[in-house]
């Protein structure tokens, strides 16, 4: 096995090697690199940051394999070749059925070696649930800061908590440019089985369908949301029934741990606001947290489960948020899809109009969705609602 290892990994370096020819993956590649050049060159404050960055992306970038190449190759493992042949279904499927971009996206394989592509770190104040945010040009403000070195995010995690916040290291297996590159499939990503894999890939393109700059919480849960309802229909045009009723399975067992999440930070919610001394709401703090490790290790426990890495370590106010972006507004997400009868794009459309909407407006409209009645209101009432207040119209 581990000769097989070290085959694939040599014939690897010899696609990527002749792919550095003059062919046309050596010229995208070369666009990529010159994109990230660019980008570097704008940006003069933190540089030790970016330029980390910039040199993770063009790690990244190097990497890439044509996927139907790595299938071809006789080193290949056979259980990498049949994941890559899912995600090249999944891939058609995404464009054919689910209106996602077709692009270069994930036509591509690269193994990076290490078991995370970067490292986020979530930080808030030691008596608040309010993010620590980071600003870049393009992205906007958003709640964490990803270095793609595991001891650079350490680094900087322990600067964070020498200061008196709360902080939150998270390995993260993939992760989205926007479309401004060609992402490819990482190995980091086949750490999941066949159905989170395919679920990651539809989650990653929804942010080529919409993004807002500065609202992490609204990015992250519409693309949760989007990657419900693809993974739903590819189960379903796939007429993997146990499947399907597994992965709702498992949607419900999520659901209970992020009420139990949402429950205690509503708690600590209303413990910071109180008119209290800094000791006493330390207290509260520790004693609430303690309750969630130990509620959470009971949830497990009637399932007959056994707690994974996702859920495992010490609870502080970072890592409630790091939780909150990605399910936040997931429920507001689902219901206006039902309002829009299921239909994609008008879902799409509607999203973008709230989108546009100001943040205080745009919060305001997901938590009235989060709380509103299947069919209560309709996709068109849900856009006359939003074009009222999106200026300069909406675009629909």
């Amino acid at each position: 096995m581990q000769e097989r290892g070290r085959a694939f990994a040599a014939a690897a370096t010899r696609r990527r090697q002749a792919a550095r020819g003059l062919g046309s993956a050596a010229a995208a590649c070369t666009r990529g690199i010159a994109r990230v050049a660019l980008l570097a060159s704008f940006l003069p404050a933190g540089g030790c940051f970016y330029l980390q960055a910039a040199h993770g992306q063009l790690e990244v970038l190097a990497a890439r394999e044509p996927i139907p190449d790595v299938i071809a190759d006789p080193d290949t493992p056979d259980d990498l070749a049949e994941r890559l042949r899912l995600v090249q279904e999944a891939r058609d499927f995404s464009i054919e059925s689910l209106g996602m971009p077709d692009n270069g996206s994930y036509r591509s394989y690269a193994d990076l070696g290490r078991d995370y592509v970067l490292w986020s770190i979530f930080a808030t104040p030691e008596f608040s649930l309010d993010p620590l945010n980071w600003c870049y040009p393009v992205v906007g403000c958003v709640a964490y800061r990803g270095y793609f070195r595991n001891a650079a995010a350490d680094e900087k995690a322990s600067e964070l908590a020498d200061r008196g916040f709360d902080v939150h290291v998270a390995g993260v297996p993939a992760y989205s440019t926007l479309g401004r590159f060609d992402d490819p499939v990482l190995n980091t990503m086949l750490r999941w089985d066949d159905l989170q894999l395919v679920a990651t890939l539809f989650h990653e393109l929804a942010h080529q369908l919409l993004y807002i700059p500065d609202d992490t919480g609204f990015n992250e849960s519409f693309a949760t949301a989007v990657e419900e309802i693809a993974v739903e229909r590819f189960l379903a045009v796939r007429e993997a029934t146990a499947t399907y009723e597994s992965y709702r399975l498992r949607q419900r067992q999520r659901r209970e741990l992020m009420t139990l999440v949402g429950e205690a930070r509503e708690d600590l919610r209303t413990y910071f606001a109180e008119m209290l001394d800094d000791d006493e709401k330390r207290l509260l703090k520790e004693d609430r947290l303690e309750r969630l490790t130990a509620e959470i290790g009971a949830l497990y426990a009637a399932r007959g489960a056994t707690p994974g890495e996702f859920v495992l370590g010490p609870w502080n106010n970072a890592r409630l948020l790091s939780f909150n972006l990605y399910e936040g507004w997931v429920a507001s997400f689902r219901q206006l899809y039902e309002d829009c009868a299921r239909d994609l794009e008008r879902f799409y459309a509607r999203a973008q109009a709230v989108g546009e909407l100001g943040r205080d407006a745009r919060d305001d409209y997901l938590e009235a969705l989060a709380t509103r009645s299947a069919g209560s209101a309709g996709c068109t009432a849900a856009s006359a609602s939003a074009s009222r207040r999106v200026s300069p119209v909406s675009r629909q």
